[in-house]
């Protein structure tokens, strides 16, 4: 997998700075609560053409990431 930097921005001027899909409007929050619902890749991918695996695996890692960035600074 490429770098997350080249599957996912942030910028102040979309959705309010939130982390999104490069080049969409589709927030890593947006797919994690579709996976959380219950949606299959297959059907996000389905819903959502301008996504592909790479970018729902990038979201993941991201949300990993920033999780275990939280438990550090906690710590």
């Amino acid at each position: 997998m490429n770098t997350l930097a080249s599957y996912i921005s942030i910028n102040p001027e979309i959705r309010f700075g939130k982390p999104c899909i490069k080049g969409t409007r589709i927030a890593i929050a947006d797919i994690l609560q579709w996976l959380a619902s219950g949606m299959s890749n297959e059907e996000i991918l389905d819903n959502y053409p301008s996504l592909t695996i790479e970018h729902i695996q990038a979201a993941l890692t991201f949300a990993a990431n920033r999780e275990a960035m939280i438990k550090m600074v906690a710590a």
